[in-house]
Parts: C-alpha cells; sequence; structure tokens
C-alpha cells in the first residue's frame, strides 16, 4: 500500500536516506529485492502510465471529480518519478565515479 501522507517528491540529499525512504520507494514502484536496472525502468514505465493524468480526462462528467482525480494523478506522477531518482541515486552505480 501507497502512503500518500508523506510526499516522497522531495528527495532527500544522499548522506540522509534511510531505510524506510528507500523501503516507500521501492513500495512506490512495485519492486522487491532482487531487481535489475531493466526491472525498474519497467516499474517506472507501468506506474507513469497508470497514474498519467490524462488518462482521467473523460471518466467523469463531474468536474470536481475529474479535477480531484487530475491532481492525484499528478501528485503521484512525481512521487514515481522521485522513487525512481532515490533507487536511481542508491543502486545504480554512477559511470562518471570511474
Amino acid at each position: 500500500m501507497i502512503d500518500r501522507t508523506r510526499p516522497l517528491w522531495h528527495t532527500p540529499p544522499v548522506d540522509s536516506i534511510t531505510e524506510q525512504d528507500i523501503a516507500h520507494a521501492l513500495d512506490v514502484l512495485g519492486l522487491t529485492h532482487p531487481f535489475t536496472v531493466e526491472d525498474l525502468e519497467r516499474a517506472k514505465r507501468v506506474q507513469l502510465y497508470t497514474w498519467t493524468p490524462s488518462r482521467y480526462a473523460g471518466l467523469t462528467n463531474n468536474p470536481s471529480q475529474y479535477t480531484q482525480e487530475f491532481r492525484k494523478a499528478e501528485e503521484m506522477t512525481k512521487t514515481v518519478e522521485a522513487a525512481y531518482a532515490l533507487i536511481s541515486t542508491v543502486f545504480i552505480p554512477d559511470d562518471s565515479d570511474q
């Protein structure tokens, strides 16, 4: 279950990333250990497709319900992007360090 009470799109600095942050990011992306870079990329694509705000355009004739769903999708899109950035930072080695 995704914890919507704690926004993830404000990715903390690398020095202050906790195990809880990593677990939350993995939960958002629907990943478990072990995973590959391809699994990470696929999870990001699937979640972004699921939460694309434009998918909610024709689902209802009620403007307030549409606005609510659209904002939720925007928030989840930011959360998925931040989760991907955090997991990439922690688990994918940076080639420029070599």
